[in-house]
């Protein structure tokens, strides 16, 4: 593990590579009590020649940048934690299978260490780094998901920090997940509003292939960066693999608000070609169903198919580009 801490006096402390080790903290450490934690979820490849790489690792920094300062913690160099990084990545190196679809994930974490109960920006914090072989999320194959839309709980708000990954943001989705689940679901769709935006689907940015009502154009569409969704590196992957292969072919590829009424419109008239969800650890995760008052919203699936087509292509373009096979700017190759 990577570990470095931090303090209002000194700054940042030389960092360490250690083994992975339990932390050692005060019953009164301010993120126990007022959730000074945020954190990253991103992974590091092996290619066909052994070399390990790291995807997009500039936006995971930018993005564990904009956490931390949001609640307080101090930020860093984003360059010289991807060095860090990568240095780390590559003395575990035996632990990254090489075969296809597994990967090392690497979770960067900061917390406040400051032993207080009063509430202030902390003193002092650790930014440490873990990581663990992970395998396919489907090891059998594509697997679509129903999803609950979910109108009872909000996941985020206008104003609030449902756009920075903090660990607050995940404990409260979790009695809505297993009630969801307990009707027989395996996510929630969460809703916003008297409007019923569509947001994220569990955590995972959302997407959709419709023909547009208006223009009669495919269109695939994705909520907008308006501070209730997370700025998924795999989102914003998606939209350039799009934007980059699908709109030469004549798709419209927007980033805007829509509903779920909208949604369940399009499959009634036949519009809605696919839905999927997009993140770190599925790529992309295919959609069914989704059940909204009362009725069942079919995805654009056939019963004996798992995911459509466009999901289909992201996921293979999006490894190509992770492992190596297309070279590009989007894999960083980690020094040796």
């Amino acid at each position: 593990m990577i570990t470095v801490e931090w303090n209002k006096t000194h700054g940042w402390l030389a960092p360490h590579i250690v083994p992975y080790q339990n932390l050692s903290l005060d019953p009164a450490t301010c993120v126990f009590h007022y959730a000074f934690e945020c954190f990253e979820g991103m992974k590091a490849y092996k290619d066909k020649a052994g070399r390990v790489r790291l995807f997009r690792p500039d936006k995971n920094m930018e993005r564990f940048n904009k956490s931390a300062a949001r609640i307080a913690l101090p930020t860093f160099g984003g360059t010289a934690l991807i060095d860090l990084i990568s240095r780390f990545a590559q003395l575990d190196a035996r632990f990254i299978p090489d075969q296809r679809g597994y990967s090392l994930y690497l979770r960067p974490t900061m917390i406040g260490t400051q032993q207080t109960l009063g509430v202030g920006p902390p003193g002092s914090a650790l930014l440490y780094v873990i990581a663990s072989p992970v395998g396919p999320y489907y090891p059998t194959g594509f697997k679509a998901v129903s999803l609950e839309a979910t109108d009872y709980a909000v996941r985020a708000w206008p104003g609030g920090v449902g756009d920075k990954k903090l660990g607050a943001n995940y404990a409260p989705c979790i009695v809505p997940q297993r009630e969801a689940m307990s009707r027989g679901f395996q996510q929630n769709l969460w809703l916003f509003g008297d409007d019923e935006y569509i947001t994220e689907v569990g955590t995972m940015n959302m997407f959709a292939a419709l023909v547009n009502k208006q223009t009669g154009q495919k269109e695939l569409v994705t909520a907008p960066l308006d501070g209730t969704i997370l700025e998924g590196v795999t989102r914003d992957s998606v939209l350039a693999l799009a934007r980059e292969r699908l709109a030469p072919e004549g798709w419209m590829i927007s980033e805007r608000k829509f509903t779920m009424r909208e949604l369940a419109e399009a499959a009634a008239e036949g519009r809605l070609i696919e839905a999927f969800g997009a993140g770190t650890a599925a790529i992309v995760s295919p959609i069914r169903a989704i059940s909204w008052k009362g009725q069942l919203v079919h995805c654009g699936l056939a019963k004996d198919e798992e995911s459509g087509e466009i999901a289909t292509k992201m996921k293979n373009w999006m490894e190509a580009r992770q492992y190596g096979d297309d070279e590009h700017e989007w894999s960083y190759v980690c020094k040796e």
